[in-house]
């Protein structure tokens, strides 16, 4: 597209660019202002405590990755390779798990498992292998379906049993892939938030558990920034050592442009398809399913008072709620239009601004994308104790939630949009300038037009985001201002079979806006390709 004037590209960058660095450069800032002032970093690097909570974080991080790697190796094999009955149903079920806030996958494992397995390491295992099951199946699966397949085959007819095909010819060949996916399961259990809150025993700490509480329970600032940065160090660590695995096992390769999956053939074949298809579908429903069963189920029987009660804040007389479910819903509605409206505002601006900027459009592109590689502790965190003190004293305001929300899907937004924007054919804005619009009219003219398609999808996703948002509105929310993810937590936390029913009930709910909201971003996605655009030459 036609250069436009500089002026008005600093105009479009200005909003974003401020929002970035106000709402997340200056906090991330305070973070570390915090950690390098007085003993903090001696007595917590020193203190015992510190490093039994690293070592719990990253023993169960490594077995949740291992864990899920295995199970989802054969899924991943079946839908690369195999075309079966209900392959896009499998495929579309993984993908919505996977988006579901973390909140409501815990809420659905405690749903599920026998109360002898509540509040165990086992559980919190379990919700990460079916929350991270759709990583693989993507990533390996991906790969696994352009790889040529010669290979494989006469490694089978030399006579190579199956499991000597997979471990000497198919697995050194995915293993980037493989890499990559290992090491996306790591980071999300490494920082798992929302699911040790929901699903762990009283006293189970990850990092990101142990900030909040030092944060928010104890008053510790300098010992939970100490805790974040080391966090970050170590992710810092993890991600350094998969980049340099993955270059080292790359290899250049004959990929397929399209793979032709086949039909299964023969009986064996067939019942090994169907036993992995069968118990992928196991895996992933029936979590949900129990989450929904439990929301009618009460010590006497079926009943739909989990459902009837949700608006009253005393079930019985000496049986307090101690939040409002429907405000809670409200809350979560009220915070997801705010963040939505702020995520496609910034997102619109920058994606423009990038777009327009060439090359030096890449600065803001990759500053953008920063909160997306930090957890939303540690963003709630920062924006906590730097927006608590005059004559920045934010913390009471209604609108800091919604922007800690939209810091995280602004990334979502500029990406479903910048593609578009690039697409354009820069023909037509040189159409009109020959026509006689001034530069910035017919950038306008060709350009903007295109916007509105890809924005819906970004409002979309972020409001996606946003409703299941747990780790910054734990350090953001106000008494009454509770959302949906924190009203689960707390619910599931009491004692009470009807409270507890309660929760499930709420869970379910925010799973089935949630999925809604997804699948209807999906259709928006597929407009989103411009159509009067053609190649140019």
């Amino acid at each position: 597209m036609n250069r436009l004037p500089r002026s008005v590209v600093a105009a479009l960058a200005a909003v974003p660019a401020a929002a970035l660095a106000v709402f997340f450069v200056w906090p991330f800032a305070t973070i570390v202002s915090e950690a390098l002032s007085g003993a903090a970093i001696r007595d917590t690097v020193t203190r015992r405590s510190t490093w039994e909570i690293v070592w719990f974080t990253s023993w169960q991080a490594l077995l949740s990755t291992i864990v899920t790697i295995v199970i989802g190796l054969a899924p991943a094999a079946v839908v690369a390779r195999f075309d079966f009955p209900g392959r896009g149903v499998l495929v579309g079920l993984l993908t919505a798990v996977f988006v579901l806030p973390t909140v409501v996958m815990g809420a659905a494992i405690l749903a599920l498992l026998p109360d002898a397995l509540d509040r165990t390491v086992l559980a919190i295992v379990a919700a990460h292998v079916v929350f991270n099951l759709a990583v693989v199946v993507r990533l390996v699966g991906a790969m696994w379906e352009l790889l040529p397949t010669d290979m494989e085959a006469a490694a089978a007819t030399l006579g190579a049993s199956r499991w000597r095909v997979f471990t000497d010819v198919s697995l050194p060949l995915i293993r980037p892939a493989l890499t990559a996916a290992a090491t996306v399961v790591f980071l999300f259990s490494f920082t798992s938030f929302g699911v040790i809150r929901v699903v762990g025993a009283t006293g189970t700490r990850t990092i990101e558990v142990e900030v909040w509480r030092r944060a928010t329970q104890l008053g510790d600032l300098g010992g939970a920034a100490v805790l974040t940065l080391l966090q970050l160090a170590l992710l810092g660590v993890v991600v350094a050592w998969s980049t340099t695995l993955q270059r080292r096992h790359s290899r250049a390769l004959g990929l397929r442009l399209r793979s032709p999956r086949r039909v299964p053939s023969g009986r064996s074949e067939q019942r090994v398809v169907t036993a992995i298809v069968v118990g992928t579908f196991a895996v992933v429903a029936a979590p949900l399913a129990a989450l929904v069963i439990r929301s009618f189920s009460t010590p006497t029987g079926w009943s739909t008072a989990a459902w009837t009660d949700l608006g009253r804040t005393e079930i019985r007389p000496g049986l307090r709620v101690g939040v409002d479910p429907w405000n809670a819903v409200v809350n979560s509605l009220t915070t997801a239009v705010w963040a939505t409206t702020f995520a496609v505002t910034i997102g619109a601006l920058a994606s423009l601004a990038i777009a327009a900027a060439g090359q030096a459009g890449r600065f803001l592109d990759a500053g953008l994308m920063l909160p997306l590689g930090t957890s939303a502790v540690t963003i709630g965190f920062g924006m906590l104790i730097t927006f608590d003190v005059a004559p920045f004293d934010w913390r009471a305001s209604w609108w800091l939630v919604p922007v800690g929300h939209a810091l995280v899907a602004v990334p979502f937004v500029v990406r479903a949009t910048l593609g578009v924007l690039r697409s354009v054919d820069p023909d037509l804005t040189a159409a009109a300038a020959t026509l006689g619009a001034s530069p910035t009219r017919a950038w306008y003219e060709t350009v903007v037009p295109y916007l509105w398609r890809p924005l819906a999808a970004g409002a979309g996703l972020a409001t996606a985001i946003s409703l299941g948002e747990f780790g910054a509105t734990s350090f953001l929310s106000r008494s009454g201002g509770e959302t949906m993810p924190i009203a689960i937590e707390r619910l599931l936390g009491r004692t009470g079979s009807i409270l507890q029913a309660q929760g499930y009930a709420l869970a379910t709910m925010l799973a089935a806006v949630t999925v809604l909201v997804v699948v209807l971003t999906d259709r928006v996605q597929s407009f989103t390709r411009p159509t009067t655009s053609r190649r140019r030459g």
